[in-house]
């Protein structure tokens, strides 16, 4: 009788040579579509990858005339600069809670939206409300910065006017700190909920409709169906979309925080990207300047990963 390990082949290890063949055929074969996809390369190659170089002068003391190569290294004392200063936790506390009030308060209103548009029936209430909702999306933050200080004016804003028609005091919202955070997140959640509202209801469009012809007959109303089919199809979409903004928590734009904060409102409003922009370009410490922007990068990216571990052990589920 033959032995059963004499059925098996040692499968031999392909040499260097054999491999860069086989990837060359492959190139050869997929040429057209590698055509294509040289933009999208070259994009991440010239504007991504490339400017990372310029980070090493987060290490130097960075001199116009010395370049980046002749510049003296300093090691981590930006870094360390950065870390005794005193306004280091302040900007830490206003970066995190920004993005974490964005996120917990921004994340569920695209995806009730979505369940809403999915459940009307009426196709012109439909579109009226999905454009009305994705049109902040195409405005510019100075055109949505200014639509703000316009609402909110303490002479002819459309929110003081109602307060004044009701009796109560005018109140100038902008100088106070009370007020900035609210306002900050609740116009993040307005100029962008429509716009992502489109890619749940991509997801459910993705659901198939069998599953909801067979919840039909055995009686189930629309609550149901969307407690038990809908939102379980959402789940990995929502998921992948709470990953990406988390990663993203800690990188609040400095370009609205710039444009409606003011000295009333530095305590609460001044972040590490607002910080950079004061430092880099006002100040011209551009030194001092990358090795915040790189401090904020490495913390959003550490973010990320935890977050994509987390969702990985929870749910099964990861970007990677």
């Amino acid at each position: 009788m033959e032995h059963p390990a004499a059925n098996y082949k040692t499968v031999p290890k392909k040499s260097s040579r054999s491999r860069l063949g086989t990837t060359w055929n492959h190139i050869k074969r997929d040429r057209q579509l590698l055509l294509l996809f040289l933009p999208c390369i070259l994009f991440y190659a010239i504007f991504r990858y490339g400017p990372l170089y310029g980070l090493i002068i987060a290490f130097k003391d960075y001199s116009v005339f010395s370049g980046v190569l002749g510049s003296e290294w300093v090691g981590f004392e930006h870094f360390i600069t950065f870390f005794t200063n005193h306004d280091f936790w302040m900007l830490f506390r206003n970066t995190l809670l920004l993005g974490l009030y964005t996120l917990i308060f921004g994340f569920p209103f695209p995806i009730l939206l979505a369940l809403l548009l999915n459940e009307v029936r009426n196709k012109w209430l439909k579109k009226s409300v999905q454009t009305f909702s994705y049109f902040p999306a195409f405005l510019s933050v100075v055109i949505i910065s200014s639509m703000i200080i316009d609402f909110l004016s303490p002479n002819h804003g459309i929110l003081n006017q109602m307060l004044a028609a009701f009796g109560f005091e005018t109140k100038y919202f902008l100088v106070d700190p009370g007020w900035f955070r609210p306002i900050y997140v609740i116009s993040e959640i307005w100029a962008n909920m429509g716009y992502e509202s489109i890619i749940y209801l991509a997801a459910i469009a993705g659901i198939s409709p069998t599953l909801y012809e067979a919840a039909k007959v055995d009686g189930a109303s629309r609550f149901h169906m969307i407690r038990h089919i809908t939102l379980p199809g959402l789940f990995p979409t929502m998921l992948i979309m709470f990953i990406l903004k988390t990663g993203s928590m800690i990188r609040v734009g400095y370009e609205k925080v710039l444009l409606l904060y003011n000295p009333m409102t530095y305590d609460v409003a001044d972040v590490f990207s607002t910080y950079v922009y004061r430092k880099g370009l006002l100040e011209s410490n551009y030194s001092y300047a990358a090795a915040v922007g790189l401090f904020e990068a490495l913390v959003a990216m550490v973010m990320l990963l935890s977050a994509n571990a987390v969702s990985k052990r929870l749910g099964g589920n990861g970007l990677w």
